[in-house]
């Protein structure tokens, strides 16, 4: 067995190390063809080809991510079917390789890319990706969404903040800040606007070139608004810089645990968390698509087809592929539009497409 499994395992990594890299490259072509419009458009504020190059490169890992289960899928079909079109496979269950010794082994090596996915996808693809946003915002502007930037909140012991940020800065600091501080009845207590700011790793926001509006409202209805004008201003808060990434990026691109913190502090200050559980639980249940695609390959060696072609399979296979991505971003987003548990919305084509290459599976043991 150790010697199948070997021969198995060997031929399915270089096949879907050769369809990874075939994606990877045309990949990088298109980006690069989308960087050589942006070297002309931006090329006054010293955005050159190398520095095409370095944007280019940072993606490449986040692709990798997104191509890693394709990549199983179509060559894990292509050896499978290889296999049964050879009859080596046949050979091999003539010498021992029943069929729950097929899948467990094929399970086994689900275990070494379910763990370069996330390995991917929660270490080296966000870090790659924020270095691209940043080499971008360097030379091409500030990182913001939409006309407004994005909107915080936060509840502190006697206090509610309302945090808007208009833009990240190439160093990834927020710039533009607006914060409304609220008293617990809902009145405002005060208005700071600054320029930019630092985010400390210590719970404070370091805010520079800072308009301070203190209202003191007093019950007999004298009030007076007071103005400060200060070069620098410490705000104590928990908002990290993970999550002000969260609001401005795409929260897909983010570590489990950075999606997790944000979620429940979503959840903590009365926000809508319903978008990023549900991209919680699939960021969990994603690396775990490769034994969805393995499994989705393993009929394809009990098949007989000694004159067929094999384009044909892996190509129905591809299709097979397709669906099962489609129909993971249409239960994303009928998920958040009908409130469907989140952990179920990501899992559930997980499940299905498991089920029915298992059943297929069974079907093709018994009738042979």
């Amino acid at each position: 067995m150790k010697t199948i499994r070997r021969l198995i395992h060997g031929e399915i990594i270089r096949s879907v190390s050769f369809v990874a890299i075939g994606f990877l490259a045309l990949f990088v072509f298109f980006d690069l063809v989308d960087q050589l419009q942006a070297l002309s458009k931006n090329r006054m504020q010293g955005y050159q080809f190398q520095h095409a190059l370095m944007y280019v490169g940072f993606l490449i890992p986040s692709h990798l991510y997104e191509l890693l289960p394709i990549s199983v899928l179509i060559g894990s079909i292509y050896v499978m079917a290889r296999f049964a079109q050879s009859s080596e496979f046949t050979i091999l269950r003539t010498g021992g390789l029943g069929p729950w010794r097929a899948l467990g082994s094929l399970f086994q090596l689900g275990l070494i890319f379910v763990f370069v996915t996330f390995i991917f996808g929660d270490y080296i693809s966000p870090w790659s990706d924020k270095q691209a946003q940043l080499l971008k915002a360097r030379y091409q502007g500030q990182i913001t969404v939409g006309q407004t930037g994005a909107w915080l909140r936060e509840k502190q012991a006697n206090s509610q903040f309302a945090v808007n940020v208009r833009a990240l800065s190439s160093q990834g600091q927020p710039e533009g800040i607006r914060i409304n501080e609220f008293d617990s009845d809902g009145r405002i207590v005060s208005i700071t606007s600054a320029s930019n700011g630092h985010i400390g790793s210590e719970g404070t926001w370091q805010l520079n070139a800072v308009d301070r509006r203190v209202f003191h409202l007093k019950s007999n209805d004298v009030s007076r608004i007071e103005i400060l004008n200060l070069p620098t201003w410490e705000w104590k808060t928990e908002l990290t810089s993970e999550m002000v990434s969260a609001a401005l990026l795409s929260p897909d691109r983010m570590k489990t645990i950075d999606l997790f913190q944000y979620m429940r502090h979503l959840a903590a200050n009365g926000q809508n968390a319903q978008r990023y559980e549900i991209e919680f639980w699939r960021k969990v249940f994603y690396p775990l698509s490769c034994w969805v695609m393995l499994t989705l390959a393993l009929p394809f060696a009990y098949l007989h087809f000694r004159s067929g072609n094999i384009a044909g399979y892996v190509f129905g296979g591809v299709m097979a592929g397709i669906s099962f991505y489609l129909l993971n971003n249409v239960f994303g987003f009928m998920g958040n539009l009908q409130n469907w548990q989140p952990w179920l919305t990501a899992a559930a084509p997980a499940i299905i497409y498991s089920l029915v290459s298992l059943a297929t599976f069974g079907w093709l043991v018994i009738r042979q």
